[in-house]
């Protein structure tokens, strides 16, 4: 199977409801069809190895996406946010390829394949004659190849090919489990996991794709009334402004009327953010959605009823279930192992471990599933009782201090509900005596005001002595990344360079 099955069957199915929307322009299923079967003709007789696309969110990107499968070509879409002497050196892992490029400035010219703009592109698929396209039914061709956003080192090179694809969409979504009047607005980049399943979820359920280039709160809010967006994804970051600029400004929540669901991931999202969330906006149902890249997007998910269950829970396990995960979709499994690969028990921290049809766990040179197919994610967590899934972190991410195991995430949730804190990140900083100590990034909250000594303090009442800093600096702001992950080796550099 391969996944411009998706876009056929919308097509057939629903040919004249509205497909996308961006910028005011709204386009069909239909239109969507004839332009991504233009599109492939294009790719296939091109003599390229593979399409990219360097450019925001438009309505290439589904048409790109659709039109590189039928043509039984990879889809790598780059990010557009990267510097020419970064992009470059991924162009030629994927040459020759048919490149489409937006606004983005630079000397692509090693590119032995195809250069187009993008608006010369779309002004080509969007009309001309009907284009027959027969494509490749192998479930093993590889559909999706993407380039992991490391801070440090050459980025992975994650394959995705179109049966671990179909088989996450096939078993999340309904075909035409939409109404007519049903949008989600998508405004992560298309370079994401996160925004490719978004297109290929909506286009099987045939609801409407809103896009949002670039994000922008108060944006972010008008579309949403606008376009009567019915739902939506964020990561943390964003769900963090749009609560903020909800209560800051004149704009009032009653007017998100149209939102039945918000769901979010990306990263870890504050219990206290998601909390006042809920209270916020009360009718709009929460979904929780944890995944990666080489699982081809989410495995696990804190439901809606979940976040109704735990928001006011007198038991404080089930409240703290607002920082968890949630559960594995039906077809996937999940076991936490230690360092020698042994399966852990409830409530014992290790390294995450993911087995389904839908994980690759594959990258351009090898494979790093075991024989029984498990994917060792490199994520820290946890399991309760339940089956919940907590995280922790990378397990990279781990201080080793004198021989212990601390959780960066433990700290920072305690200080997350601190009212005189609004972000904080703890780093192992080197130490002769310890190995590692805790270091401490804090951004203090609008108009508050709190020493170190008092950072200090509240940690040792509710932590054991080894989670207190050694080190703490204050900034105005943590290092994300555009998908809303904390760039937690950028804050490491703080310190080494205060150690210095």
């Amino acid at each position: 199977m391969n996944i411009a099955l998706f876009l056929q069957m919308a097509a057939e199915a629903c040919p004249d409801r509205r497909a996308l929307t961006c910028d005011g322009e709204h386009y069909t299923y239909v239109e969507l069809y004839a332009a991504a079967k233009r599109a492939a003709y294009k790719f296939s007789t091109a003599n390229c190895r593979y399409v990219t696309l360097i450019d925001v969110s438009s309505p290439a990107v589904p048409i790109v996406l659709m039109g590189a499968a039928m043509a039984g070509i990879p889809y790598v879409p780059i990010n557009y946010r990267l510097s020419e002497e970064q992009i470059v050196p991924l162009l030629e892992r994927i040459d020759p390829a048919y490149m489409i490029l937006g606004s983005k400035e630079g000397d692509y010219s090693r590119n032995n394949g195809v250069t187009q703009n993008t608006k010369d592109f779309m002004d080509e698929v969007l009309t001309g004659e009907e284009m027959e396209v027969t494509w490749n039914e192998d479930p093993t061709a590889v559909a999706v190849q993407l380039f992991t956003s490391g801070t440090t080192g050459t980025p992975k090179a994650a394959i995705l090919r179109h049966e671990h694809l179909m088989s996450y969409i096939l078993g999340s979504v309904d075909f035409m489990g939409a109404g007519e009047d049903e949008a989600t607005l998508v405004s992560v980049p298309p370079y994401h996991i996160a925004g490719i399943s978004a297109v290929m979820s909506s286009i099987y359920a045939c609801r409407r794709v809103v896009q949002l280039a670039n994000f922008h709160p108060a944006e972010w809010l008008q579309l949403c009334v606008n376009e009567g967006v019915t739902n939506a994804f964020v990561v943390p970051t964003m769900l963090t402004r749009i609560i903020e600029e909800i209560s800051k400004s004149d704009f009032d929540s009653a007017d998100l009327k149209s939102i039945v669901s918000i769901a979010y991931g990306g990263g870890k999202m504050p219990i206290p953010i998601i909390e006042q969330a809920l209270k916020l906006i009360p009718n709009v149902n929460f979904t929780n959605a944890y995944g990666l890249t080489e699982t081809s997007s989410t495995i696990t998910l804190l439901d809606p009823e979940d976040h109704r269950t735990a928001i006011d829970h007198d038991d404080a396990a089930i409240h703290a279930r607002l920082g968890s995960v949630g559960k594995p979709l039906p077809s996937v499994e999940v076991e936490i192992r230690d360092e020698d690969g042994k399966q852990l028990s409830p409530w014992e921290p290790g390294e995450i471990y993911v087995r389904g049809p839908q994980v690759s766990g594959e990258y351009e040179d090898r494979s790093v599933l075991d024989d029984d197919g498990w994917f060792p994610t490199r994520d820290a967590g946890y399991l309760d009782d339940h089956g919940y899934l907590y995280l922790s972190g990378r397990a990279d991410d781990v201080i080793v201090r004198g021989g212990e195991n601390l959780s960066p995430g433990e700290i920072e949730d305690l200080l997350h509900r601190h009212p005189a804190i609004t972000d904080s990140a703890a780093v192992g900083m080197p130490s002769e005596e310890w190995g590692e100590v805790v270091a401490l990034a804090v951004v203090k909250a609008p108009g508050q005001d709190i020493t170190e000594d008092e950072i200090r303090q509240h940690i040792h009442e509710h932590l054991r002595s080894s989670r207190v800093p050694e080190v703490i600096h204050f900034t105005s702001e943590l290092p994300y990344n555009e998908t809303g992950k904390l760039l937690r080796r950028v804050v490491s550099e703080w310190f080494r360079i205060e150690g210095d």
